[in-house]
């Protein structure tokens, strides 16, 4: 009998052990919450365990199972103006905002990707390209000096902090003098330039790769349907179908080429625009995917694109900030149609406009330029403020690396959300409360629950 009854303690000592155990291997979530009224941005919460009890709130359901689209990064534009005003800082000013912008450690947000313009932006200084020597077509004169100056070496310093960072090329206009009109604004390629124009982007390629600079993927054009920014170009669909099929797909393959061929880059309201040169079997072989913008359509347009033509990719390449905007309508409505909607819409990438700007928003071109552009950051000399597009992209890219997979979650009304798996194997939930009120949630995972609550229009990535 005491045999028995030492074996029966010894059992019941083990299941107790086990049940302790049990309860500290339970998974907790992380909250990262930013509020509209900034009394929290990005900042970390208690730590939440997962239980069983149901508290009858609503539930986002997260099933790693269903797998959609894998994710390239978060990041925003690298304007000229941006690398400007990042490269007169302070040296131990501008290393300390540059670790905290792409790295994850500490404080850093970890931008992922970025968007720079080949030649001039209407966020530049001066327009120019990179060859403004009128019938140049052997691009003897091809240079990147304007860009020594700032924005390489912007460049190479955030290629040191994340070597892996993708960099995407995009042109507001080719030479003026291959132009219709002969003017950096508005006009279109000339026909008789299509060669000669697909060497200028294979010269750029070379130049930066030169330079220390790898450009993973270019559009063709930046918003090829608005002709009247300075600088700007206006290219048909057809027009790219017959750039892409005559000259710049052959001249990468000849120069042996790995870059991507981005289309369109502009509104969700012209679907057909890059559905029509996807449907081109020409063009087609030489097609990475397509970029999309927002200032028209809707976001679903994307997975219109996607529905017809899967094997293509799809990027969110371009939504602005209003320098006269408020905080929390800009953080609420970016993350909502951005970082939670594009993805959704199969979209690999989130990049926001702009980067870095001043207290004065300058500098912008003439005649066209954005003068009420907001960076993610304004830089005044040593002093750096955050703005709303900081904490849009920090809430994805801080958390969701590269090569992290969109997975399936629930659709609740209001509680606009999209997940994650990491390379790592976390689990990554990103909610905005469009309430108008506070409102409690719960988090399944796999028949477990965790509670969160939001303010209203308050963002939360949840991590476990």
């Amino acid at each position: 009998m005491k045999t028995n009854k030492y074996l029966l303690i010894y059992f019941l000592s083990l299941l107790l052990v086990g049940n302790v155990s049990a309860q500290k291997n339970k998974p907790a979530m992380e909250a990262w919450i930013t509020n509209p009224d900034r009394s929290a941005l990005l900042q970390q919460q208690p730590s939440v365990g997962f239980g069983t009890a149901n508290n009858g709130s609503p539930v986002i359901t997260v099933n790693t199972k269903e797998k959609y689209q894998s994710i390239d990064g978060f990041g925003f534009t690298l304007t000229g103006g941006s690398a400007t005003h990042i490269h007169q800082m302070p040296a131990a000013a501008q290393d300390a905002l540059l670790k905290e912008l792409f790295l994850t450690k500490e404080a850093g947000i970890g931008i992922s990707y970025l968007r720079v313009s080949i030649g001039a932006s209407d966020l530049s200084a001066e327009v120019f390209t990179y060859d403004d020597i009128a019938g140049d077509t052997s691009l003897q004169h091809f240079s990147l000096s304007k860009e020594a100056v700032d924005l390489i070496p912007v460049l190479k310093r955030i290629l040191q902090l994340n070597p892996r960072i993708k960099i995407l090329g995009s042109p507001w206009t080719a030479p003026a003098w291959m132009k219709t009109n002969n003017s950096f604004i508005g006009g279109s390629l000339k026909p008789e330039y299509y060669r000669t124009y697909a060497q200028y982007f294979v010269k750029y390629i070379h130049a930066m790769k030169a330079a220390g600079i790898p450009i993973d993927a270019i559009t063709i054009q930046n918003e090829p349907l608005h002709g009247g920014n300075n600088p700007s170009m206006v290219m048909q669909a057809g027009e790219q179908a017959a750039f892409i099929k005559t000259a710049l797909g052959p001249a990468f393959k000849a120069a042996g080429l790995k870059t991507k061929i981005i289309l369109y880059d502009h509104n969700c309201d012209k679907p057909e625009y890059p559905m029509s040169i996807l449907a081109d079997k020409a063009a087609y072989p030489y097609v990475d995917g397509s970029a999309f913008h927002l200032y028209g359509g809707t976001i679903d347009a994307m997975s219109k694109v996607h529905a017809a033509y899967p094997a293509k990719h799809l990027y969110f390449t371009e939504q602005w900030s209003d320098g006269k905007g408020d905080f929390g309508k800009e953080l609420t409505g970016n993350t909502t149609r951005l970082t939670v909607w594009a993805i959704r819409n199969w979209s690999r990438n989130v990049l926001q406009w702009n980067l870095a700007s001043n207290p004065t928003l300058t500098p912008h071109t003439d005649k066209g330029g954005c003068g009420q552009c907001l960076g993610a950051v304004t830089i005044d000399g040593s002093n750096i403020t955050r703005n709303s597009s900081y904490y849009v992209i920090g809430h994805a890219a801080k958390f969701v690396a590269p090569g992290s997979v969109r997975v399936a979650s629930t659709i609740i009304a209001n509680l606009d959300n999209v997940a994650f798996i990491t390379p790592s194997g976390k689990k990554v939930l990103i909610v905005v409360n469009n309430n108008p009120q506070a409102q409690e949630f719960q988090v399944n995972d796999n028949g477990k629950l965790a509670v969160a609550k939001l303010e209203s229009h308050a963002v939360g990535t949840y991590v476990w």
